[in-house]
């Protein structure tokens, strides 16, 4: 993403993790506000850490001060391992959060396939890790069995998705955060991959990470 990106490579249970971290541009003396983590769209189509939501979700992160951390499931790109369904995948986020923020403030972030991942390592991270912010995009309610979040979550979470996605119907995320009455936000004429509204999605991270955390 710039000059301040850092390639890493992690152990994990399947093998090497490919890691990305962009580092934000702060001034003298001031830290980064936490770490981000970011989960990628689903490996089988094409999915990657590099790919423009995940990018334009990072450079969201940055802008508001956070590390944010991209990287690729297991089976991708230099990631060890072969595609595991979301089971060996919410293993993968969790070792990167182990490994690139166990402690300190935190924030997870997930496109599509990723989003459904988030909500399924969340489930394991919220009892004993505070979680400062969450971000799902184009949620994959209609193709995974995408858990519930805590009702203790609900303010910190921004759930977005475009108003004409025809990857993962609208009425179908809708169907999912209805009984947990939690809120989503719609972008209109807004496509799963959110062409021409790139900057758009960004501004609406960016605006839900300069909100006071409850």
């Amino acid at each position: 993403m710039n000059s301040k990106t850092q390639n890493l490579s992690l152990s994990g249970a399947a093998g090497q993790i490919e890691v990305l971290i962009d580092e934000p541009v702060l001034a003298e003396g001031i830290v980064a506000r936490g770490v981000a983590i970011i989960a990628h769209p689903h490996p089988l189509f094409g999915g990657t850490m590099d790919n423009k939501v995940v990018q334009t979700l990072a450079r969201a992160f940055v802008l508001s001060g956070w590390r944010a951390v991209r990287f690729n499931f297991r089976g991708v790109g230099a990631s060890e391992g072969v595609h595991d369904e979301g089971r060996g995948e919410a293993q993968d986020l969790l070792t990167v959060v182990q490994q690139c923020a166990p402690e300190g403030p935190l924030a997870l972030a997930g496109f599509s396939f990723g989003s459904f991942v988030l909500s399924q390592t969340l489930a394991t991270l919220w009892p004993a890790r505070r979680i400062e912010k969450l971000v799902m995009v184009g949620t994959a309610a209609s193709r995974f069995d995408v858990a519930d979040l805590p009702p203790e979550a609900h303010e910190r979470t921004l759930v977005i998705h475009g108003e004409l996605d025809d990857t993962v119907p609208l009425a179908d995320v809708m169907n999912w955060a209805r009984p947990q009455t939690l809120p989503v936000t719609v972008v209109p004429g807004g496509s799963h991959f959110f062409h021409g509204q790139l900057p758009l999605l960004r501004g609406l991270v960016v605006r839900h990470l300069s909100a006071p955390v409850q």
